[in-house]
């Protein structure tokens, strides 16, 4: 059966607009805003003349290259062209692109919708699924067309025409909504700043923290500091600023961003925005036959209910609360002993830091000097070169979006294996947070061509100040441990159907798994060799600190737990329960009437900027961290049995789990690698939270 090939559009129009050119990386640097919707316009216009055409020339007789690696082409292209635009919403925020950014959001929308039901295209895939052709297909293949013909389901393609209709208005709704939230809450975060003339007011803060504010204050003509609320900023205040009304004004203004509270009450308010996003997910969960949105999210997860996954949430919570109430007795009792008799949230990160010092004799600030940025990528890089079988380096001389990004090949037996993208570094007019963004597919084209895979992966630490590198707490460095684990899921896949490749096709509790799994070698003596080296001298991280800093590993490791479990227990009970006339803040009080220690003041917002879950990937679904930590924290125990640096063991885990993507069930490929099923015993023993710790 013949392709379809694509139409490229006008040849003018082609000729000025970088997105609809054929490219290897994208000209970040040529891309414009008035280039974006133009581009898009075409592209859609296109893909739907192509798959009319397409379903013509199928027929009844499909074909795997006519039907689904003609539509992955399809794909691939509009994903050229529209992924490199959300990339840069992401890391290089402005309101010229914001705005066409968004103007394209409901064109996507209405897009994806047509295609998820579009009759004659799910009858095609039901045609090739029952087709001679199909008893060949690899596993990959298989799974694809399961996948395939569940998310037309999904896509609302078995409603009345109406209801279809409907269906369609939501998710456009819906993307204008989470769009929406993320704008408000990146607007929200740099309303807020405060200038310190007086040095005095800083107290307690490290010189590295005071450098960074004074360079935030030198690049708004500033004298003195600039104190803001992106992360580096709002950490180093709430964790060493002696000054107590500081830390409360920045807590206040932090917890507050984007609600109806606050410094910046009501200026950027997502709590409407939260209010119509749960309306519309409870609306399409009864549109499709799900009694609520978490049902409905766990049809494409691992968990195989609502009940499961919240029987899981609350049994880690009876394990851990009692160990997270006695850290707050031993938190309380030192803050006491300094002359703090009730400590408040914005005393828990000063008084926590003091008291880890206290009893270890270690802080994260001393560790940073011991974390220069490129000896813990040559660490990071050399550890899964011995794993993997693999080389990385650096490459020079191509496009990019901001100065401090930086390329780096994954080569394997000297051959090409996928790229990735390092934006490592918190500025003005980037989102916050970190996460791993897959760039390109690794697939097979229509040519029989292997496109390799490219990846971005984006942090917000503390930049180079003051002649000094960029150094990293150990925080961070765990981190970027993470975010690499997720690049390494989407980079060394052998499958080479789009639909299964890396991530693609992965159950969305699963995801987690490689990328938890990673930050393990961040705390094994073996690892910490590598990837540490004092900034002047070279020394490796010394001994004594080593041991100390391991001794503080689960410092208040129950706290953080509880704090964890919040987060995932007010997600699923906001989706499960929506509609019983609880707002949300009453929900989430009961969540923490039921696992927390510490209430945060009546003014706290939190939900406000739970973007994980309004502008994010994670509704229903935050459990998946937790879900996902027992599968990492199992599959690390086979190399603590058989050596942390073992090539063999990583080689397995490298086939079983990485290699292998989205083709199979995550619990197949675990069971492959582990030889049983996962056990919650390993995670609670790495967190000290099992009866023997």
């Amino acid at each position: 059966m013949e392709i379809v090939h694509l139409d490229s559009g006008s040849t003018a129009v082609t000729a000025s607009n970088p997105l609809l050119q054929a490219f290897d990386l994208p000209p970040y640097s040529a891309i414009r805003p008035e280039h974006v919707e133009p581009a898009v316009d075409q592209i859609l216009a296109d893909n739907r003349a192509a798959i009319a055409r397409l379903l013509a020339e199928q027929g009844g007789t499909p074909s795997w290259n006519g039907l689904v690696l003609a539509l992955d082409e399809l794909g691939e292209r509009l994903g050229r062209a529209w992924g490199p635009v959300s990339h840069l919403n992401a890391v290089r925020n402005g309101p010229e692109l914001r705005s066409a950014y968004e103007a394209c959001l409901p064109k996507l929308s209405a897009y994806w919708t047509e295609i998820g039901q579009n009759r004659a295209l799910c009858d095609a895939y039901k045609a090739l699924a029952a087709s001679p052709e199909a008893a060949g297909f690899d596993v990959a293949q298989k799974t694809i067309l399961e996948h395939a013909l569940r998310d037309f389901h999904l896509s609302g393609i078995d409603l009345p025409e109406a209801e279809q209709q409907r269906y369609g208005a939501i998710q456009m709704r819906l993307s204008e909504l989470t769009s929406r939230f993320s704008n408000q809450l990146l607007d929200a975060t740099q309303a807020w700043t405060k200038h310190v003339t007086d040095e005095a007011a800083l107290a307690g803060l490290t010189d590295s923290a005071k450098a960074q504010m004074a360079q935030a204050a030198r690049a708004k003509e500033l004298d003195g500091w600039l104190i803001s609320l992106e992360f580096p900023s709002y950490y180093a205040v709430m964790t060493y600023a002696d000054d107590r009304a500081l830390r409360e004004e920045l807590y206040a203004a932090y917890c507050t961003r984007a609600s109806e509270q606050g410094p910046n009450a009501g200026q950027f308010d997502n709590g409407p925005l939260m209010a119509e996003i749960l309306d519309l997910r409870q609306e399409l969960a009864q549109l499709l036959g799900y009694p609520n949105y978490a049902e409905l999210s766990l049809a494409t997860k691992m968990a195989e209910s609502g009940e499961q996954v919240l029987h899981f949430l609350r049994d880690l919570a009876v394990r851990s609360k009692p160990f997270a109430e006695r850290d707050l007795v031993e938190l309380r009792a030192f803050a006491a002993e300094q002359g703090c008799s009730d400590p408040k949230s914005w005393d828990v990160g000063y008084y926590s830091e003091k008291l880890r010092q206290a009893r270890y004799s270690i802080s994260q600030e001393q560790l940073r000097a011991y974390f220069p940025i490129d000896k813990v990528l040559t660490g990071l890089f050399a550890i899964v070169q011995r794993l993997y079988g693999i080389e990385i380096r650096e490459l020079k001389d191509f496009d990019t979006w901001h100065p401090d990004v930086r390329l780096f090949e994954i080569l394997e037996n000297g051959a090409h294996v996928g790229r990735f993208f390092f934006d490592l570094y918190a500025r003005a007019n980037k989102r916050g947070g970190a996460w791993m963004d897959g760039a390109r597919d690794k697939r097979r084209n229509v040519a029989g061509t292997l496109v390799s895979p490219v990846a971005n992966l984006v942090c917000n630490f503390t930049p180079a100040v003051e002649g000094k590198p960029a150094l990293l707490t150990h925080d961070e460095v765990t981190t970027l441990f993470h975010e690499f684990g997720h690049g390494l899921h989407h980079l060394l896949t052998r499958v080479e159907h789009a639909g299964a490749s890396g991530i693609n096709g992965v159950a969305w509790d699963a995801v987690e798994l490689p990328s938890q799994f990673m930050e393990n070698w961040c705390w094994e003596p073996e690892g910490l060799a590598l990837i540490s080296g004092h900034y002047e001298t070279g020394a490796v991280l010394p001994a004594d600190l080593q041991e100390k800093m391991l001794a503080a590993k689960n410092f208040q490791s129950g706290m953080v737990m509880v704090r964890q479990l919040e987060f995932s227990l007010f997600d699923f009970a906001l989706h499960i329960h929506h509609g019983d006339g609880r707002s949300v803040l009453e929900v989430l009080e009961s969540i923490r009437d039921e696992v927390s220690v510490m209430r945060p003041p009546a003014y706290n917002r939190f939900p406000n900027s739970f973007s994980h879950i309004f502008a994010g990937g994670y509704a229903a679904g935050y459990y998946s961290y937790k879900w996902a930590e027992v599968l990492s924290a199992d599959a690390f125990s086979r190399f603590e049995e058989e050596g942390v640096l073992n090539p063999a063991t990583g080689s397995a885990f490298r086939e079983a789990i990485l290699a292998r993507g989205g083709s199979q069930e995550p619990l197949v490929l675990f069971v492959d690698f582990r030889g049983r099923a996962p056990s919650i015993d390993a995670l609670l023993r790495h967190l000290g939270l099992s009866a023997a710790a």
